[in-house]
């Protein structure tokens, strides 16, 4: 017979104890704290869209174990800490599941799935006014975390302000912002200023990832594509260069777009 999901999850708890323990743990795992810990942690997680992207599941089996050892890690120093356990981060994530699905769980109302997102959002909304109390400010946007990746969180910040109205109707209004935007960058460009570039680029930023979910497309994915793509073609043009016995990175920059156009007709 097979080991038990329950007993291995069971032998994962011992082995990260065993590495925590001061007598005879691990010197590397005992150094650690949440805040060394969370970059990895974040690593583990774009690994796993990584490999769901390539459609590799032994790799994915892989790096959600990986993804699944942090999270013991994490509850093993809150343990040490007198925080929580990982019994109390299981029992959290089941309780959240059963109340954010009532017509489940509870009442099933036949909603679908738009009415499903609607419901949770009107949920979560409810638990974060909880949390801060009756007298504590609020937002719409309360709850989109800071440590996002800065693109996700625009397209995130986007949806939670266009469930009050603030909103593009038509693409054409956020073409003439990106051109709006193009021009300021322009004439930041033109002052010198750091500050305004850099301020003007993440305007421009902030409304093509607007462009991107107003067509319900996920900036972040629409981002990586690009990459993936730049990344292809630039590879491609060494190797071309290479077959014609010439270094890429000696060739001037008329020559390197020509190979840019090679490789770009070729796709």
């Amino acid at each position: 017979m097979p080991p038990s999901p329950s007993s291995e999850f069971e032998r994962l708890k011992d082995i990260m104890a065993k590495l925590r323990d001061p007598e005879g743990g691990c010197p590397w795992d005992l150094e650690q704290d949440f805040a060394s810990i969370a970059p990895y942690t974040i690593e583990e997680a774009y690994e796993v869209a990584d490999a769901i992207e390539r459609s590799d599941f032994d790799e994915l089996r892989d790096e959600l174990g990986d993804l699944l050892l942090q999270v013991v890690f994490h509850s093993q120093m809150a343990s040490e800490a007198g925080h929580f356990g990982i019994e109390d981060v299981a029992r959290a994530s089941n309780d959240k599941m059963i109340r954010r699905h009532p017509h489940v769980f509870d009442k099933a109302d036949g909603r679908d799935s738009d009415g499903q997102t609607a419901a949770w959002e009107e949920i979560k909304a409810k638990e974060r006014a909880q949390k801060q109390g009756k007298d504590a400010p609020s937002s719409a946007l309360d709850g989109v975390a800071k440590a996002l990746p800065a693109l996700m969180r625009a397209e995130k910040l986007q949806k939670r302000a266009a469930r009050t109205g603030f909103d593009w109707t038509e693409p054409a209004d956020i073409l003439d912002k990106l051109d709006e935007e193009t021009e300021e960058v322009t004439q930041a460009i033109a002052s010198g200023n750091l500050d305004d570039i850099e301020d003007e680029i993440g305007d421009l930023l902030f409304v093509a990832a607007n462009l991107a979910r107003r067509f319900k497309l996920d900036p972040e994915i629409a981002l990586r594509r690009a990459n993936g793509k730049f990344e292809r073609r630039f590879r491609a043009m060494e190797l071309l260069a290479a077959s014609r016995g010439e270094v890429f990175s000696d060739l001037s920059p008329e020559q390197q777009e020509s190979l840019w156009r090679d490789v770009k007709s070729e796709e």
